[in-house]
């Protein structure tokens, strides 16, 4: 009996030894619920222990935990943690963190139309703005594209007016990067052009932008030529909770912001609403003032699992001074200088303002039909109202030069300029004894843009999955000029064909643009229509196994196009369909665990723009046939390869794009000698055609997170982006439409692209200092930024601009008020204050910019 007891006893110890010393291994994925993109160095801790592991560069993990069961606490700073149950070896799968402590509290919805590179195997050349650095950085007198500059091959310029940033892509301006709003596209139907000030609110309401240069992962057939930006934006939330913030910065800006959510309820409802207004005497250079609000409401409804429904609508009306590129000699004797500007009675006011308002509404639906297949749907709408102010007439007067005979003008005398207008009367006879007088006449873009993009895919097997989808695009744009302020005229005559005197004046601000514009027997100048009518289908197939991965993509298209004008050649044009069609694949092979490399090919046929299908946009309805304005022809390749390990992660890409055929718009004036005095100056349309430019390049990025609360990033990027052959130039007359002169074979020979630097580099550190202090520093270097000859038709380079770099810091605090979250951010952008010339335009003109910063404080409760 005793040697029983003896053995159960032993039994009995060994028994609870086992279980007490029992191993097992965890393994799962961590990802950002808002982009679906891995988190790299994301915590994962057994509860109640210090055990734990941190998540490679793929988001992946592996712990072993010394008990058979319990919980692990998954976090990652910005982000919310989240705590999963475990019990023997497990493999967790993929655990979503959403910023901002939201974790599972936000409703993502179109993320079947949204095309992130996450959602393909087969990897794109791509870079990843998260929530919390976009609220960091971008929530003031910073645009969203500023927020991009530490991409590879990547150019910013940071016009001096609010809203006037561009950005280029491997060389190609905006107007050829495809921008995309929730899977909606953004780029004007007319042109491809995306005005920033547009979408002032968006760093407000956005969970993420993702940057893919180059073909990119979009199914679309949308003008990717240089590559592809996603701005997703959030949409009603789960759980109860808000904001305020109130931020402040350089020259008197100020914004003060309020967010609200009320939670979704037991039916499924759930309701989302984010107000602003913004201010500031300038943005950096004098009269570049500006004010604008921002509106965001959002309504979610999810009545079962199966179904997933959100309606909002945002926009962010604004106004705000412009100012144009200078010259060298104005910017050495004031870089801040600008000659569009004065005093009035009710303070600063420019002769060249920028207005608008742009309401956009969309409804997303996502169906999860089954386990393996589901249809997400987005129907858009936008209502575009507002545009731009300029001078008309001879009766400009200024204040005396502020440098006597120098370069710099004086100010625009508004008061001499009413008492001139005072004794002309009605305005607009350049042959008067006091000439024609003085108005700000406002350039009316109106438009009306409804669509849909619908996007079934399915799981075919474990191995293969097969996406299709529309592509539907109805729209409707209004051009015309009207009356600002007529400074003391009582009319304006001589500017329509009927010589009717126009008496009306309309305030050139947003709010009063959406519903208050002239009519058709009030407008001057021009006045014309344009509809533009897009039909598209788009399907995706992709085969991916373990180490292996392959898609082919194809999409098809049929635009039409319709002129009306109401002055010169009233009536409508014929119509014209285009058909365009776009052909991509790639594949990739998973070399061991550590390399990846990988291959994408493409070829674009793309519609021409509409301002390159007419002779004369704003006068003629006639439709170029001298030669045929035809497709343009983009063929694009791009090798990668992938390294990580461990904490250390590199892509170096390859990228070869040759683009041909191309229309480039351009237009020009002809002085008549006097610089305030354009009464009889001529205006130009230049069309230059077939024309063809080649982009290749590398780009390495590299990320390394030293500590866990040490991040370094860096990038290289080089490029050889040349002009090749010949193109056709035709110039017409912008008032009459006359053809005045043609130069066939323009030689463009090895001619250097002009838009952005060639080479770039960067540098990037993210730390944490203490707990809760986050500090973050990174310094761009430019170089290789040819200049054009100042023509509109470039056909020489004149030299380079000097290389330059720009450095931007910035802290965030946080701590607890109780049980609610107080943040502190501040920024400093070009912390130096490189006044250096950092961009041209057409004419050989430059422009700079300086130091700005801000600072706000955010309560969240």
């Amino acid at each position: 009996m005793k040697k029983f007891n003896q053995f159960l006893f032993a039994a009995v110890m060994m028994l609870f030894t086992t279980v007490a010393f029992a191993q097992v291994t965890v393994t799962g994925k961590v990802v950002d619920g808002e982009t679906s993109s891995p988190l790299p160095g994301a915590n994962v801790l057994v509860k109640g222990t210090t055990n734990g592991a941190t998540t490679d560069f793929d988001g992946n993990f592996s712990l072993t935990a010394q008990s058979n069961s319990g919980e692990i606490v998954i976090s990652y700073v910005g982000f919310g943690s989240k705590t999963i149950k475990f019990s023997g070896d497990t493999n967790v799968g993929t655990i979503t963190l959403n910023p901002d402590n939201s974790l599972d509290e936000v409703i993502v919805v179109g993320s079947g139309v949204i095309d992130l590179a996450e959602d393909r195997k087969t990897p794109v050349a791509v870079s990843t703005i998260r929530k919390t650095e976009i609220q960091e950085r971008a929530v003031g007198n910073v645009e969203v594209p500023e927020i991009l500059k530490n991409t590879p091959s990547a150019y910013i310029s940071g016009q001096t007016g609010f809203g006037d940033g561009q950005i280029f892509l491997r060389g190609f301006d905006q107007t050829n990067t495809a921008v995309l709003l929730n899977g909606q596209p953004v780029n004007g139907m007319e042109d491809g052009r995306v005005y920033w000030s547009n979408w002032a609110g968006i760093a407000d309401v956005a969970n993420g932008v993702q940057v893919q240069r180059g073909l990119g992962a979009s199914k679309l057939a949308i003008s990717s030529v240089g590559g592809t930006i996603n701005l997703v934006m959030k949409s009603s939330e789960k759980t109860q909770g808000g904001f305020v913030r109130f931020l402040g910065g350089n020259d008197s800006y100020a914004k003060g912001t309020v967010g609200y959510d009320s939670g979704i309820n037991e039916k499924g409802w759930s309701f989302s609403v984010l107000l602003d207004h913004w201010q500031a005497h300038r943005k950096w250079a004098r009269g570049t003032y500006g004010q604008g609000q921002t509106y965001f409401f959002s309504v979610g409804y999810k009545p079962n699992e199966n179904h997933n429904l959100n309606l909002l609508l945002t926009g962010a009306p604004q106004l705000h001074g412009q100012r144009w590129s200078q010259s060298q000699e104005i910017i050495d004797a004031d870089p801040k200088f600008n000659q569009h500007w004065g005093y009035t009675d009710d303070g600063i006011e420019s002769e060249r303002q920028n207005y608008y308002h742009k309401p956009v509404m969309n409804l997303n639906w996502d169906w999860n039909i089954s386990d393996k297949s589901d249809l997400s749907t987005v129907v858009y709408a936008s209502w575009g109202r507002g545009g731009g102010t300029g001078p008309r007439g001879n009766g400009r007067i200024r204040t005396a030069d502020p440098d006597g005979d120098g370069p710099l003008y004086g100010q625009i005398d508004y008061d001499a300029i009413t008492a001139q207008n005072q004794q002309i009367g009605i305005g607009g006879d350049y042959g008067g004894p006091l000439g024609a007088g003085y108005i700000r006449r406002s350039s009316v873009n109106n438009h009306q843009w409804y669509g849909l993009v619908s996007n079934f895919s399915t799981e075919l097997n474990d191995k293969l999955n097969l996406s299709a989808g529309v592509d539907f695009r109805f729209y409707r744009g209004d051009h015309f000029r009207q009356v600002a302020d007529f400074y003391g005229l009582t009319g304006w005559s001589n500017d329509r064909p009927d010589g009717a005197v126009v008496t009306e004046a309309f305030d050139p601000t947003p709010w009063a643009a959406l519903f208050n514009f002239a009519d058709e027997g009030q407008r001057i100048d021009y006045d014309y229509s344009e509809n533009i009518n897009y039909q598209g289908v788009f399907s995706q197939i992709e085969y991916s196994n373990d180490k292996f991965s392959a898609f082919f993509q194809g999409a098809l298209s049929n635009q039409s196009y319709v002129r009306e004008g109401r002055f010169e050649d009233p009536g409508k044009s014929d119509k014209l369909s285009k058909i365009g069609y776009n052909l991509k694949t790639g594949l990739s092979y998973n070399i061991g665990e550590e390399s990846t490399i990988f291959g994408n090919f493409g070829f674009y046929s793309r519609q021409p723009f509409l301002d390159n299908i007419f002779e004369n946009i704003r006068r003629s309805n006639a439709i170029v046939d001298n030669p045929e304005v035809d497709n343009e022809e983009i063929t694009g390749i791009e090798l990668g390869y992938i390294f990580e390990v461990d904490n250390f992660k590199a892509v170096f890409n390859f990228y070869y794009t040759d683009w041909d055929n191309r229309t480039i718009l351009g237009s020009d004036q002809l002085d008549n000698g006097t610089p305030d005095d354009d009464s009889d100056d001529i205006f130009l349309n230049i069309f230059d055609r077939g024309v063809r430019q080649v982009h290749k390049g590398v780009e390495l990025d590299l990320q390394y997170r030293l500590t866990d609360k040490i991040n370094l990033t860096g990038y290289i990027s080089s490029g050889s982006w040349e002009f090749e052959g010949e193109s056709n130039v035709s110039i017409y007359n912008s008032d009459t439409g006359e053809l005045l002169g043609t130069a066939d074979g323009v030689n463009r020979e090895g001619v250097k692209i002009s838009t952005a630097p060639q080479f770039t580099a960067g540098f990037g550190v993210r730390a944490e200092i203490i707990d809760d202090l986050d500090f973050y520093g990174n310094i761009n270097y430019y170089d290789r930024h040819w200049l054009n000859d100042g023509n509109s038709v470039q056909t020489e380079n004149v030299g380079r601009i000097d290389p330059f770099s720009l450095t931007d810091i910035g802290l965030t605090y946080d701590f607890m008020l109780g049980e609610n979250k107080i943040t502190l951010t501040g920024n400093v952008f070009n912390l130096f204050d490189e006044i250096t010339i950092q961009n041209s335009d057409r004419f050989g003109l430059f422009n700079t910019n300086g130091r700005t910063f801000n600072a706000s404080v955010r309560y969240s409760f």
